[in-house]
């Protein structure tokens, strides 16, 4: 699909009035509605700001692309306007914001609004793009840049680049781009990567692992020719095709970044080649430096990033049931609710039963791709009923994962007759088999003993100890809002809690609050030190605070990390421990004050007060350390 389809004149607003986020959403949302788009206008605004609730669309480099798809829309478009002064987005880069596509797709749409966010993003890659679309005067312009530009972007869905045109004589990189969410970074990757290439004299084929699929695809006769090849993604990505080559494998940020270094990287012939027998996924070296503990962690996150839609959908149906009743999942109590028990199986038994084997499968499945999952799946299963908890998951899941990397290494010297019933018969019968024998007989005992000795350990906590226990977990949940230190802190907590302890998912929780809420407070308490644009996220900020999305922090902690770390650290500290000290006691892993209200009402006013406590210290010691925002240049 053309971006013409959807951008058309009437849609386009040319130069915007607006002077903030807020009404710059509000003034394309009344173009679209004016154009006919919309049937509802409140609820298509309402959409767009529960998107940008959720992370910015300001994808930086002076973009912004808010988009929404909701019942609101009748029919799909594109709005579009700018600003040459620029304004604050909240944009990942934290610099303003100046051109603005206004995505809107109908809820029965397929992938309108995905699709036309992939297209956009990799034109708008384009510097001489961008600088037409600011400078041009009329709706007619805008439309001639935005086709000028779609004609020369590829239909990857009909490839133009096949192994065949390649010159042989000449250097050939292939590339693979992949992002969570498989929409901005995925193309802004891909086409950094191609411009940096054609600058070099480079040919290039660069895969998308995008919302829509997998597009562009590397053939073998594609691999076959490649001088080397790059992986710059942050989800899982099938490499034991690329066995053989010179491969990179980076953060996808890195291929926006860095597109030249990936690329002489590419094609340096004195690396190690990739080794991937039959699945293996990496060889010494290939990972570009990643350490020891790095790879650890990426294989780690990997499960936990899996295992995190099973705890939150629990999460959430647990605390519907404990705001109709603390005991109305118990057919025995006077109080039983059988919807209410319907939901208990679903979130308890089912989803939270799955979490410990879905953390360790998918460890297992990052370190040895596919073979490893069923093993990975299977250990998991009987940590749980070995009584070993998160501390077995994890252990199962590294178990799996190197154990079928050694038996793919075995018998990779099998006669070619076999080939055929490795991924079939040998890995999983041999994988499973030996990681079942050695959860049961060798790891899940000591495994057991210290899940149950830290659980004792933090049943026995009291005092002064459990006050600690909260400032630290509480502090952790904001050294980095969403980084490493979060997530262990709230994998710790999680593990408790399905141990039957509440303390440390409460500090967890309480602890990730207080940021986007104190920074909240702080925009009201010193009002001056901060710009108009960021005091319009002063009620989006206490929104997000409420909910437990932590991350609603993020851009002021990118922008200024030496006075806002330091600041939510302390606030959040002190909440968690004040939670505990209050004897809070949060029964869900996420949902914030619906948890809080709806698993310990005894406790939620406590709980509540630690939170604006820890919040306002936050705020009052950030307000002091922060420097009044500078006038900046209009453009």
């Amino acid at each position: 699909m053309r971006i013409t389809e959807l951008l058309t004149k009437a849609t386009v607003a040319m130069d915007l009035e607006a002077t903030t986020k807020d009404e710059a959403i509000l003034e394309l949302a009344h173009q679209l509605n004016h154009a006919g788009k919309l049937n509802n206008l409140d609820d298509f605004v309402a959409a767009i700001h529960n998107r940008e609730s959720q992370s910015s669309t300001g994808i930086g480099e002076g973009i912004a692309i808010p988009h929404a798809k909701v019942g609101a829309v009748d029919t799909p478009a594109i709005a579009f306007g700018k600003s040459k002064a620029g304004l604050d987005y909240n944009s990942l880069d934290m610099q303003p914001a100046h051109l603005f596509f206004m995505i809107a797709a109908p809820e029965a749409g397929a992938q309108t609004h995905l699709d036309a966010l992939a297209k956009l993003s990799g034109i708008l890659m384009d510097d001489q793009v961008r600088e037409a679309l600011l400078h041009a005067t009329t709706p007619e312009e805008v439309l001639a840049i935005i086709n000028k530009a779609d004609d020369e972007v590829e239909d990857e869905e009909n490839v133009t680049n096949h192994a065949a045109d390649v010159d042989t004589t000449q250097p050939y990189v292939l590339a693979v781009t992949a992002c969570p969410t498989g929409i901005a970074h995925t193309f802004m990757a891909r086409d950094a990567l191609k411009k940096q290439a054609e600058q070099m004299g480079v040919q290039i084929k660069v895969e998308t692992n995008g919302a829509g699929g997998i597009k562009n695809h590397l053939t073998e006769e594609d691999i076959e020719k490649a001088d080397g090849i790059i992986v710059a993604a942050d989800v899982h990505v099938e490499t034991n095709r690329f066995n053989g080559k010179n491969v990179v494998q980076v953060p996808v940020a890195d291929g926006i970044k860095r597109p030249e270094a990936l690329i002489q990287t590419a094609l340096d012939k004195s690396r190690k080649p990739f080794v991937a027998e039959q699945g293996t996924t990496t060889s010494e070296g290939n990972e570009e430096k990643l350490s020891v503990g790095k790879t650890i962690y990426k294989h780690l996150m990997n499960g936990v990033s899996n295992m995190l839609p099973l705890v939150i959908a629990g999460g959430i149906l647990m605390a519907i049931v404990f705001m109709i009743h603390p005991d109305a999942m118990d057919p025995n109590s006077s109080h039983y609710n059988a919807f209410a028990d319907t939901l208990w199986q679903i979130g308890n038994k089912s989803a939270f039963a799955l979490i410990v084997p879905i953390l360790a499968g998918y460890i297992a499945r990052s370190i040895a791709d596919k073979p490893g999952f069923a093993a990975g799946l299977v250990g998991g299963m009987l940590a749980v009923s070995g009584d070993s908890g998160f501390i077995g998951g994890i252990i199962a899941g590294f178990l799996a994962g190197y154990l079928t990397q050694g038996i793919k290494s075995l018998t990779k010297n099998f006669p070619q007759m076999l080939e055929g019933l490795k991924p079939t018969l040998i890995y999983p019968i041999v994988s499973v088999t030996i990681t079942g024998l050695a959860m049961i007989y060798i790891f899940n005992t000591p495994a057991s003993w210290l899940n149950n000795a830290l659980i004792s350990g933090l049943d026995s906590l009291s005092g002064t100890n459990i006050v600690i226990l909260g400032i630290v977990i509480g502090a952790m949940m904001a050294i980095d809002m969403g980084g490493p230190f979060n997530k262990a802190a709230y994998v710790f907590s999680t593990a408790a809690l399905t141990a039957g302890n509440p303390a440390p998912i409460t500090a967890a929780m309480v602890g990730g609050m207080v940021p986007p809420i104190a920074l909240a407070f702080a925009m009201i308490i010193f009002r001056a030190k901060f710009t108009k644009e960021q005091r319009g996220s002063i009620i989006p900020n206490f929104v997000m605070g409420a909910s437990f999305i932590t991350e609603g922090a993020i851009p002021f902690a990118a922008a200024d990390p030496l006075r806002v770390i330091p600041s939510m650290m302390v606030g959040s500290g002190i909440a968690g421990g004040l939670a505990l000290l209050f004897g809070s006691q949060i029964q869900a892993p996420h949902g914030g004050l619906v948890v809080i209200f709806g698993t310990d009402f005894g406790h939620s006013l406590y709980t509540i007060i630690a939170i604006v406590i820890g919040a306002l210290i936050g705020a009052v010691m950030y307000g002091l350390l922060k420097q009044k925002p500078k006038q900046t240049p209009t453009i």
